[in-house]
């Protein structure tokens, strides 16, 4: 759910205003309202680009630590922001060095695998040569077009043939020309042994640099995290400071914010305490209030799934409690073996154990999208990819599980319950904003696919009903249409509205079929999981036939090993894209959700 916001204004003398945003800090609940940009002060942008950077190096140290063993990170000391800036530059440059470093090495590569093929000789004794007025020429051309009369005509030597470029020198005096179709390659200006010795060097200083860079990041880690922390309270501030208007020739300060309604009550009592004027304020509908989710346990864990897509505005519903439920069975549904979702929770159970608390929840949100795995998997009779209905020790209970004809058709009509619950949240959402009569002709679509279904759908499931109970359902849908034709736009003439209820006729019913038919896709996943899962274990019986029972063994485990990790990794990709696209756009759509709030940040010290 949304969390109710309060609206206040705040004026308070010039000179108590530093000691009144010090006790709203300390409060920090206050969600100021922004009425300047900030992409126009230039002080805050600067401030930005500073966060922007320590951040940066913050994520590299943190890189760094994680691929250290037994690291040890020092305390963060206090420093001011020009030391701390000055210690983010100081790792910049070790940085540059480093790719400085690396682009050396990789031109010494280059170079020492383009020497291999001339081999060792001694820039010395070409030298030598010269002043003996002898030129000593490197050339290189296509094997197929060099001239053995090369080596008469100028005492052309072969050095090497390598993928089919033959590379060669010629021994001159000195002005002689040389009349040879063959390129001239740019030589290094060392020998192999030298440039062996470079590279040797180059590694050693590489080496101590990756040593200066992690003893970095161990002791300046904690540092920095502190120096981040307090150029966000310094933005922070500024910022309010931005969205303060001065009034009374710049004597008070009027700056407004939004609250939540539950902790209302103790901020007033805190400014009332140190004598500060407030004065609540209507929400208008222009405002842009800020959002603060507020779930159960089990819905908290979807949240990010929320933020990914967009923030509900003020005005509407918390879509996360909404499609939590639908989004789980989804991913069962997608991934499709019961094998696979036990592994899932397992492992992460025991990957609980070795994270922070911060990661804890998205494995706890594993945890329960590996039980619906689980279950499903169980449903339809298929672990590690077996299916269990040719087991002959579950011969007894096979009749039990749902067959891939049934699958399907249970992803449809969950698809459509899901496309009918989308429309009801969108019809309560209505009344909630505009009125309880504007959401009767929405509502009424709902009774009409519902009795449409269930009159002409049941008995396809091969769920007889009587007559009567028939007419009954057929009635309510003319209900329905009645209300539909003639009440949607309630204050509008009936002419009007029965031409707007041919349009909603015509795009709920083609709509309908096409988003119905989209959740076909639930089935063809999970299907592609199972018979994926099956080919490997077959490749492992089949691959080994005649081996010895020992190696046999060792080879079916690897190729199970590798061919089930290779399926739930797809799987899992495919199980968590493939859902959200349906929440995204099927259920979102037939909800109506608008998104575009504004995450809630309250005025405090980070």
């Amino acid at each position: 759910m949304i969390v109710k916001m309060s609206k206040y204004a705040f004026m308070v003398y010039h000179r108590e205003y530093d000691a009144f945003l010090t006790t709203l800090r300390e409060l920090g609940v206050v969600h100021v309202k922004e009425t300047n940009s900030i992409l126009d002060n230039a002080e805050l942008q600067a401030l930005l680009t500073e966060r922007k950077q320590v951040s940066t190096a913050i994520r590299y140290c943190k890189s760094l630590n994680s691929q250290t063993k037994g690291v040890t990170l020092a305390p963060a000391r206090e420093l001011t922001k020009a030391e701390g800036l000055k210690l983010v530059g100081k790792l910049e440059e070790m940085q540059e060095k480093q790719v400085l470093l690396q682009a050396e090495k990789a031109s010494l590569e280059k170079d020492i695998a383009y020497m291999d093929i001339w081999g060792e000789f001694s820039y010395a004794n070409i030298r030598r040569l010269r002043k003996a007025g002898f030129d000593v020429t490197f050339f290189s051309c296509p094997t197929s077009k060099y001239e053995p009369k090369w080596g008469e005509e100028y005492n052309a030597f072969l050095v090497n043939n390598f993928q089919s470029v033959t590379y060669f020198v010629t021994v001159t005096k000195v002005g002689t020309p040389i009349d040879i179709d063959a390129e001239r390659p740019k030589m290094p200006d060392r020998g192999l042994a030298k440039l062996h010795l470079a590279m040797e060097q180059l590694l050693d200083n590489i080496k101590a640099l990756n040593n200066q860079l992690k003893e970095y990041a161990a002791g300046q880690y904690n540092t920095l995290v502190e120096l981040e922390k307090n150029i966000q309270n310094e933005f922070n501030l500024s910022n309010t400071l931005m969205q303060t208007d001065r009034e009374a020739g710049d004597k008070l300060m009027l700056l407004e914010g939004f609250v939540p309604t539950e902790e209302a009550l103790a901020m007033e009592a805190a400014l009332e305490k140190d004598g500060y004027y407030f004065q609540e304020l209507d929400i208008q509908d222009g405002d842009r209030v800020p959002i603060k989710l507020k779930n159960n346990k089990f819905s908290r864990l979807y949240e990010p799934i929320t933020k990914m897509f967009s923030l509900p505005n003020y005005a509407e519903f918390d879509p996360t409690p909404f499609f939590a439920p639908f989004f789980m069975l989804f991913f069962g549904l997608c991934f499709g073996d019961g094998g696979y979702g036990l592994l899932v929770i397992i492992a992460c159970a025991i990957m609980k154990r070795r994270v922070g608390a911060d990661f804890k929840p998205y494995l706890s949100l594993f945890q329960y999208l590996g039980l619906a795995a689980l279950v499903v998997g169980t449903c339809t009779g298929s672990f590690f990819g077996i299916a269990l209905v040719d087991v002959p020790a579950f011969a007894s209970v096979k009749d039990y599980f749902v067959n891939s004809d049934n699958l399907m058709t249970f992803s449809i009509i969950i698809g459509l319950v899901q496309i009918v619950f989308g429309k009801a949240v969108a019809a309560l959402k209505i009344m909630s904003q505009k009125g309880t009569k504007y959401g009767i002709a929405p509502f009424a679509w709902v009774f009409i696919i519902i009795a449409l279904c269930c009159a002409f759908g049941l008995p396809m499931l091969n769920v007889q009903l009587s007559d009567t109970v028939k007419n009954v359902f057929l009635g309510v849908a003319a209900a329905g249409l009645l209300v539909a034709f003639l009440y949607n736009s309630p204050g509008k003439n009936i002419f009007l509205n029965f031409g707007t209820g041919l349009w909603n006729t015509y795009n709920m019913a083609s709509g309908l079929l096409g988003d119905t038919l989209s959740y076909i896709r639930l089935f063809a996943i999970g299907l592609t999981g199972a018979i994926l899962g099956g080919v490997f274990n077959s490749l492992a019986v089949d691959m080994t036939e005649g081996m010895n029972v020992v190696l046999r063994a060792v080879c079916m485990l690897l190729i199970l090993l590798v061919g089930h990790a290779i399926n739930i990794g797809l799987c899992t990709i495919s199980s968590l894209v493939h859902p959200l696209r349906l929440i995204f756009v099927e259920y979102y759509k037939n909800a109506e959700f608008e998104g575009g709030g504004k995450e809630y940040k309250p005025f405090k010290k980070v």
